[in-house]
């Protein structure tokens, strides 16, 4: 199955995170098929860029978001 979810970057106790598209059965950091933004909880407000055609294009072909990127794209107003 095919997950738009996070994937973790950044130094120690610094994280940031990049949206991906990936394969369920890969690791959290390994192999992705597409990026499609990031999110940065380290900044007040949290930082967060997603590119809507392309979440949208991945969901209509079936990718499902996890529960923390659902959240991000509802709150990007890419989803309702």
């Amino acid at each position: 199955m095919v997950k738009i979810r996070l994937k973790r970057m950044g130094a120690h106790k610094k994280p940031f995170y990049r949206i991906v598209v990936a394969d369920s059965r890969n690791a959290r950091n390994g192999r992705f098929i597409d990026e499609i933004g990031y999110f940065n909880p380290m900044v007040e407000p949290n930082d967060v860029k997603i590119d809507a055609e392309k979440a949208k294009d991945w969901m209509g072909k079936g990718a499902q978001p996890t529960e923390r990127v659902r959240t991000l794209l509802k709150n990007a107003g890419v989803i309702d």
